[in-house]
């Protein structure tokens, strides 16, 4: 695996060493959702709801892109491999679409520990992510009820994964979000596993089995840990924006892929 850690920091973090197995860690974990899509046609309906709710505002990030709904040529699975694709093409005053999707009703967990084995998209102007969203927003809208960025990518910076964590007391909007940064120079050539494993306690990111960001519970409410409400996992191919289109978009690469060859969540067992 030809990822290091950057030690670049983009906010203050919390940082731990790295971490090897689950089995030398003595977890002891029970699959309780997956997709491995070995299957054609649209991503499993019984799984996976199309998300569009945000097209007409950017997704409040200034996104170029419009989602689609139960389009072939956006969102895919076939030889093993959902593929969700962003194309040049103009739909509804946007000139390129994608495809967000979301497990929202169909998979809502409260802890556990989430794996998705994927490959990234690579072109500048595009912004791959995995992460996840409160269920019910019991704490109120964003950030209050928290955000859980597992994987983010851009690519004007190709070699860089990024992991975050956004709550009321934490957030981009101003300027505290909890953030860490790791090298991995093949990302867009090869498969890598990224995966959250989160507690009451705390949450920790890795990509494969290095661990390069924990975010902990202070003990303080939720207003810094809301985390304590059931969550759900998204997986969307975003084009532009206020981060990915920071050094423009270059029409001359699409299409591109967005390629996830499984997701699991895992929780301990009783």
């Amino acid at each position: 695996m030809n990822c290091t850690r950057i030690l670049q920091i983009l906010m203050p973090l919390f940082f731990i060493g790295l971490d090897t197995s689950l089995q030398a860690q003595g977890q002891s974990w029970q699959l309780v959702w997956s997709d491995e899509f070995d299957y054609e046609g649209e991503p499993d309906p019984r799984k996976w709801n199309y998300d569009t709710s945000g097209n007409a505002n950017g997704w409040g990030n200034r996104e170029a892109q419009w989602y689609t709904h139960s389009e072939k040529k956006n969102a895919w699975v076939s030889n093993g491999t959902l593929k969700i694709v962003a194309r040049k093409e103009p739909c509804n005053g946007k000139q390129y679409t994608s495809a967000r999707l979301t497990t929202k009703g169909k998979g809502d967990w409260l802890y556990g520990r989430f794996e998705i084995r994927a490959k990234l998209p690579t072109g500048v102007g595009t912004w791959p992510a995995i992460w996840m969203l409160p269920t019910d927003w019991e704490y109120g809208g964003w950030p209050a009820s928290g955000e859980i960025d597992i994987m983010e990518n851009v690519g004007y910076d190709p070699d860089t994964i990024v992991a975050s964590a956004h709550t009321q007391k934490y957030n981009h909007a101003i300027g505290t979000q909890k953030s860490a940064r790791i090298a991995c120079n093949d990302n867009y050539e090869q498969f890598h596993v990224y995966a959250l494993e989160w507690d009451e306690n705390e949450y920790r990111v890795y990509i494969d089995q290095q661990h390069y960001f924990t975010f902990r519970n202070e003990g303080t409410g939720p207003e810094a840990w809301p985390y304590d409400k059931r969550f759900h996992l998204l997986l969307n191919l975003a084009i532009g924006g206020n981060w990915g289109g920071q050094k423009g978009i270059d029409d001359n690469l699409f299409p591109h892929t967005f390629e996830i060859d499984y997701v699991r969540v895992y929780q301990h067992k009783q």
